[in-house]
């Protein structure tokens, strides 16, 4: 019978009672006649079986003489603590075990058959190496502490898994060595300590069965089902978010491990004082386990559910505890929150406060679908349990403060990761002064000799469509009403009604013309003042009140107007905003590869771009102005794939829109410099200020002596002053004409001068919307050199 846990072992094993047996024969030599009588007849009855004392290698023995060895154990196994103590004979780590304690028969029986007993987190490697370490500190005299708990996981009857730490006594064990075992020498033993992960050199030193293991150990179990939870539970909790599953990782098992529920379920719900909300907490995306909120997401402290049940919790910070949920739904005032828990087959619970400081930071729910399970009394064993929830709430609170702050950053007040490092250096600065002194002066972030690369495309003609959009709901909205005044019925109210149908008309008339700055105010008031308060006070026929019920159902709940044509020139400018944008963040990406750089965008009617690369920006990577040209091309080459994204996008657009692209060539270095009051980057000194003006009028311009706007759907205009400029972007251009993402037209013009700036030049390229032809890879500067050589 193989009753090793592994196939390789150091030992042969055989069980004997020679110890024991020669302990007997020496109080059989005493005069103490009641101990030598007994040890005497002990000895005769087992005198038939050598084997006992020189080792037992068939274990039927074992099994067949149970009585025997039982009587045999006597002194070791008292049967006066049988009921009490968990006990057994074994060899230490090997799966083989006799002589139950009656205890631990009842805990063995209620495991069920299929139960092994197998050492907890126990693999061949530590098998081996432990086995090797009881020889080294019995024949070599090494005090090797090798102490490591070890664990059996037993489940109970109600399958509750609980945990028992194993002690051995290996007083009646001897280690023999066989001719197999080599002799080691200090020097051997020091190496073999230094390396406890090499398992072949242990299994060199310590040969398979090259040693026998002789006699028998005792182990005994000890119950340490909670203190085991509760350590489990803090790993849990103490374990990285890129390691933790989630927050209720094994929450339910070890919960009912201490407890000894087996029904037993958990949730969380943590407090927002600011708010009085009680919120679901999320992890990993998902939303935690709550009965106090099964569905929703948050609730607010003051809902009827919680009533007064929580007042308790809330305000003195003591836990709900409810032994009989039926009987607590039948008293006033706890029928909602009764009924809701009965509701999920929940018939005891505790509610409990965790609380750091005095102040509530959320609320650990056990449940029970069996009354007077969880209790008031039961609920003591959460004090053992809540101080290190209270940790990780709160570290959960931070990190998801945190969070909010990044997103903030991210998405309203974002400082770029290229030029993150210098506000860090400055922050650390302030650190270091004594007590982050308040008189503190923050050096201004500035960053010089860097070049510029601006980028749009554009809405055309935003401001007209949006226009005719207003006008088109309000000549609709001002329409319905006069059709709905047509079918009011012949009142002492017709003069009045006769008057507002004039002025409804005089509206529409006063629309046929360009819209005033202050036309849709008046209009909106007029009607929410004037007209509305009439419908609803003015009775009317069937046909009439068909037309009135139609009409409010067709405002819009927040300007109480009609936003039918506007609603999809607005959602048509933010899906082509949105995809555009996403465009854009995504191939920033790949363009950060090229060489770090400022990079910041915006949403306006269109997309804008700035870009900032130099030296300063990036002082720890050489700077050349090949990574200039690199980012060129791939700022030429995103426009390409955003117009080409949108003559795509445009035909499923609800409002038909066509966009125009600009890039705005600056080939002179400036500085930039972080504007405190307005939380962004902006353009230093007087000369640089000259490129910020361009790019604010540019869009608006027209080529020189015409009325043709410089931009024009469809294509991509570049704007630049110098001749080198033009020189290398008609390389670029040429480039990707030869690659089919642009047409073989190019026009080149003067551009109209604009206030203070003279003598800029356009090049105008419409790009290749044929999408089987169109390449969407990017190609850097050195595939251009490639090319032309």
């Amino acid at each position: 019978m193989n009753h090793n846990f592994f196939k390789d072992s150091p030992f042969k094993t055989l069980i004997s009672f020679h110890k024991l047996i020669e302990n007997f024969e020496e109080i059989a030599a005493t005069n103490v006649d009641y101990r030598s009588n007994y040890a005497k007849a002990l000895l005769q009855e087992i005198a038939p079986f050598p084997e006992f004392r020189s080792g037992v290698e068939d274990l039927n023995l074992i099994l067949e003489n149970e009585t025997l060895i039982k009587h045999l154990l006597a002194d070791l196994f008292p049967t006066a603590l049988t009921n009490n103590e968990i006990k057994a004979v074994t060899i230490p780590f090997q799966n083989f075990s006799f002589n139950y304690t009656e205890r631990l028969k009842k805990i063995v029986a209620d495991a069920g058959i299929s139960f092994d007993m197998a050492i907890r987190d126990f693999d061949e490697h530590q098998f081996y190496v432990m086995s090797c370490t009881l020889i080294l500190n019995a024949f070599y005299d090494q005090k090797i502490d090798f102490n490591k708990p070890l664990f059996y996981e037993i489940p109970n009857a109600k399958a509750i898994m609980n945990q028992y730490r194993i002690l051995y006594n290996a007083d009646f064990i001897e280690i023999i060595p066989t001719e197999k075992a080599p002799k080691l020498t200090q020097d051997e033993i020091d190496f073999l300590i230094d390396n406890y992960e090499n398992i072949d050199l242990w299994k060199e030193k310590f040969p398979n069965e090259s040693w026998i293991l002789k006699g028998f150990g005792i182990v005994s179990l000890f119950d340490s089902t909670t203190e085991s939870a509760i350590s489990k539970l803090k790993s849990n909790l103490l374990k990285s978010e890129k390691e933790k599953i989630t927050l209720n990782e094994n929450f339910e098992a070890i919960f009912r491990s201490i407890f000894k529920i087996a029904d037993l379920k958990g949730g969380y719900l943590f407090y927002n004082e600011e708010e009085n909300k009680f919120i679901k907490p999320i992890f990993n995306g998902q939303p935690s386990a709550s009965f106090i909120l099964p569905l929703e997401k948050e609730i607010d402290c003051k809902n009827a559910l919680l009533n007064c049940s929580f007042e308790n919790l809330l305000e003195n910070k003591k836990p709900i505890c409810i032994s009989n949920v039926e009987k607590f739904a039948l008293q006033a005032g706890n029928e909602i929150l009764g009924n809701h828990l009965l509701k999920q087959n929940i018939h005891s619970c505790i509610f409990a406060p965790i609380i750091k400081n005095d102040i509530l930071l959320g609320v650990v729910e056990l449940v029970s679908a069996s009354p007077r399970e969880l209790n008031s009394i039961n609920a003591v064993k959460l004090d053992l349990i809540l101080p290190y929830l209270v940790d990780t709430v709160e570290r959960y609170n931070t990190d998801m403060q945190n969070q909010i702050e990044a997103i903030i950053q991210r998405e309203y007040t974002a400082i770029h990761s290229s030029v993150y490092w210098k506000f860090r250096r400055e922050a650390s600065k302030y650190f270091q002064t004594n007590n982050q002194n308040k008189d503190y002066i923050f050096k201004e972030i500035v960053f010089k000799e860097v070049y510029p690369l601006y980028g749009q495309i554009d809405i055309k003609g935003s401001s007209e469509h949006r226009n005719e959009t207003v006008k088109e709901d309000l000549k609709n909205q001002l329409s319905t009403l006069v059709k709905i005044f047509e079918n009011q019925e012949s009142t002492t109210n017709l003069i009045l009604l006769e008057q507002r149908k004039f002025e409804l008309e005089s509206f529409c008339k006063e629309l046929d013309f360009p819209l005033k700055a202050d036309t849709e105010q008046q209009i909106q008031n007029y009607i929410a003042n004037e007209i509305h308060p009439i419908l609803r006070n003015t009775k009317t026929n069937a046909i009439g009140k068909a037309l009135e019920q139609n009409y409010f159902e067709s405002l819009d709940e927040k300007s109480g107007m009609f936003y039918h044509s506007r609603k999809k020139f607005d959602s048509a400018m933010s899906i082509i905003n949105k995809k555009l944008a996403t465009i854009l963040d995504k191939k920033q990406i790949e363009a950060q590869q090229i060489y770090p750089h400022y990079y910041e965008r915006f949403k306006t009617d269109g997309v804008e771009h700035n870009l900032y690369i130099g030296a300063s920006i990036t002082p720890n990577q050489t700077f050349d102005m090949l990574y200039l040209n690199n980012l060129r091309l791939w700022q030429l080459q995103t426009l390409c794939e955003m117009e080409l994204e949108h003559h795509q996008l445009k035909s499923s657009l609800p409002y038909e829109l066509e966009v125009t692209s600009l890039i705005l060539v600056f080939s002179s270095p400036i500085s930039i410099r972080f504007r405190m009051d307005e939380k962004r980057f902006d353009v230093d000194g007087t000369y640089n200020a000259r490129y910020e003006v361009v790019k604010k009028r540019i869009d608006k311009a027209n080529i020189k002596g015409t009325k043709e706007r410089i931009t024009q759907k469809e294509k991509i205009t570049i704007v630049y002053s110098h001749k080198t400029e033009e020189t290398e972007y008609l390389k670029y251009i040429k480039y990707l004409q030869f690659k089919k993402i642009l047409e073989p037209t190019i026009e080149q013009f003067e551009v109209e001068e604009l206030q203070g700036v003279s003598g800029l030049r356009a090049i105008r390229v419409k790009v290749v919307n044929d999408i089987l032809n169109s390449e969407t890879k990017n190609y850097s500067y050195q595939d251009l050199l490639d090319e032309l050589n």
